[in-house]
């Protein structure tokens, strides 16, 4: 079985406050984009998993996202893994690695979908969303894709109506990785003075909300609207940090055709919006020109409006 496993920006994040589980109380809008991976499975005859990926960044032992998805099915349903066999699993790697682009998170909801498919287990978006949880704050998310609005630590989603066909030209340089934890950490030590005291205050917690503006644009499918409110409070920490980023942020927002540009999760991925595939093009190629440095991945993608897909 092959699956599709798209990479997801995004549009929005604000940080609400602290969790008592350690985490941050989040709002987020997220986004699947057709830059995708592939994840082929195999049914092999012992109770194994096995993982490949030539890729030279991505591990294949039981530190991959991909294996311990794998695992988390086989835990969860072992007559199905006694009467099936074990997995073995081949990662055809597009997203850049570490990018903030859910590419790990969104190879273990292909993982996820593919094994319920291949054990005939016949399980439903809300509980393959339930085991993605266990696995990380993304992994729900990935499993439909499209445009949600997502709160609490990133895992309860409220779909959107559904974005497609805004144009993107996404950045990436290759041997940059921003540690996601080091991005909240740092975060919480600068800004933790203006979260939220209470989470669990529903009227003070709308009042600390500002997503509205933004969500209304979505309803609309205004594109420009959308780009106008991108939001990202971890831009306030990685960029100062990271010159590269705030170098490659500020080119994007210099080039015409451009309608709105950000910083994706913690970063280091940089994405601007556009109307139309030719100026994307045009921007990706001016863009290369003033930075011809070979470790910079430059990509042109588009909003989609689902995740993991078989592939048919």
């Amino acid at each position: 079985m092959k699956l599709i496993a798209p990479a997801k920006i995004n549009l929005y994040l604000e940080i609400i406050g602290n969790r008592p589980d350690g985490y941050h109380e989040l709002v987020m809008i997220l986004q699947s984009i057709d830059l995708a991976d592939e994840i082929e499975l195999h049914s092999i005859s012992d109770e194994t998993i096995r993982v490949h990926c030539s890729h030279p960044q991505v591990p294949t032992d039981k530190s991959n996202l991909i294996y311990r998805a794998a695992e988390l099915m086989a835990t969860k349903f072992p007559q199905a893994l006694a009467k099936h066999g074990g997995v073995e699993i081949t990662l055809n790697k597009h997203i850049p690695v570490a990018a903030g682009l859910a590419g790990g998170s969104t190879n273990a909801a292909a993982v996820l979908v593919g094994i319920d498919l291949l054990w005939n287990l016949g399980l439903t978006q809300t509980e393959l969303e339930d085991l993605g949880a266990i696995l990380g704050s993304d992994v729900p998310f990935c499993v439909a894709g499209g445009t949600v609005i997502a709160t609490g630590r990133g895992e309860q989603l409220s779909p959107l109506p559904s974005l497609d066909h805004i144009y993107i030209v996404l950045g990436k340089y290759r041997s940059l990785e921003v540690s996601t934890a080091w991005a909240y950490t740092t975060y919480r030590q600068e800004f933790g003075s203006t979260y939220l005291q209470d989470t669990n205050d529903l009227a003070a917690r709308a009042a600390a909300v500002h997503s509205g503006p933004i969500v209304k644009a979505i309803l609309e499918k205004d594109a420009v609207a959308i780009a106008q409110k991108l939001h990202n409070d971890l831009e306030k920490v990685v960029l100062p940090s990271y010159p590269q980023v705030l170098q490659l942020r500020e080119l994007f927002a210099s080039q015409p055709g451009v309608i709105g540009t950000m910083m994706s999760g913690s970063g280091p991925s940089v994405f601007a919006l556009c109307e139309t595939q030719q100026q994307a093009e045009q921007i990706q190629q001016q863009v290369r020109q003033i930075i011809p440095d070979e470790d910079l991945e430059l990509f042109v993608t588009r909003t989609i409006a689902h995740g993991v897909k078989v592939d048919s």
